[in-house]
């Protein structure tokens, strides 16, 4: 089965309803692909037992967008954010990268689109890239799986290099490069292969201020310039406020969805919410609430306020 051709193409606005055109002429720009996740549950096993690691997660990303998994550790953002690479296969439930569901695909079709339509970025810049050769010689490693697969990528390593201005990287060993510089070629090597989605798990960890900012910068230029869609996981709030959209991904479950700033609560399939801490501490876990219907929704009453 051809990942390609069996479960669907990737390629124009069958891809999830379209994709945004690259900016700036740039005849190498192929545009995003919408992501969604419907329902999706996954468990795994820990001492013999089953752990719940997503408990109904949905989440619909558009062609081109560019948005941050945000949360404390072991609350499942990389869990989402693996699931989407096809690295693992979810337990339940639907993940679609364009029109194609990951869960229907053999372990080998899904290696096929790590190696052409998503790239991944895994934490820690040394786990992407290889150590003692330059920046070009990843690419090309980068570019190498595609070539395999009879993939054409859109642009030669230093052309990739230019539109990204960083030229001055092309023949400097990645053992030579403070970490900050080694997280931006590992950024520029999840791009090698032209993907059109890439994810990015905690890619500014360990980095000092500066350079997590120029890492974040990176990403929102591919995201602007190329059109890609671009998804990364973070636990810092300052790195996240600076995307265009913000999900917090609590107890496995997509709690607060903030775009540009204005935080929306978010009902999930099972027509459950997750309620922010500040509400919680109001509203406990196990307080009885009236539901007080009104013109624009639906308001939770304590009734024990009313009298």
């Amino acid at each position: 089965m051809n990942a390609r051709t069996s479960e669907g193409s990737l390629a124009g606005p069958a891809a999830g309803g379209g994709t945004r055109p690259a900016q700036g002429g740039h005849p190498g720009g192929r545009g995003g692909v919408a992501v969604h996740l419907i329902g999706v549950v996954h468990l795994y096993r820990q001492s013999g037992e089953d752990i719940v690691g997503l408990r109904g997660v949905d989440l619909d990303v558009e062609a081109g967008e560019m948005l941050a998994l945000l949360g404390p550790s072991g609350m499942g953002k990389t869990t989402v954010l693996r699931l989407i690479a096809g690295v693992m296969t979810a337990s339940a439930g639907i993940v679609r990268v364009g029109d194609v569901d990951l869960r229907k695909l053999r372990p080998s079709d899904r290696r096929r689109m790590r190696a052409g339509e998503i790239g991944y970025i895994v934490q820690g810049a040394s786990a992407n890239v290889l150590p003692f050769a330059t920046t070009l010689e990843n690419l090309w490693f980068a570019q190498h799986g595609a070539r395999t697969q009879g993939r054409v990528p859109p642009w030669q390593p230093h052309d990739l290099l230019s539109l990204l201005d960083l030229r001055e990287l092309a023949h400097v060993r990645i053992a030579e490069m403070p970490r900050g510089v080694q997280q931006l070629v590992a950024v520029v090597a999840g791009m090698a292969a032209g993907p059109r989605l890439l994810l990015a798990d905690e890619p500014t960890a360990q980095l000092t201020t500066t350079s997590a900012f120029n890492v974040m910068y990176l990403l929102r230029r591919i995201s602007a310039e190329l059109g890609t869609t671009v998804i990364t996981v973070t636990h810092d709030p300052t790195m996240a406020a600076l995307l265009p959209r913000v999900i917090t991904i609590r107890d496995g479950r997509v709690g607060v969805d903030a775009i540009r700033g204005e935080e929306y609560a978010v009902v999930d399939g099972s027509g459950s919410v997750q309620l922010p801490p500040d509400v919680l501490e109001v509203l406990p876990p196990n307080t009885r609430v009236r539901l007080r219907r009104t013109g624009g929704g639906v308001e939770l009453r304590n009734p024990e306020w009313e009298t």
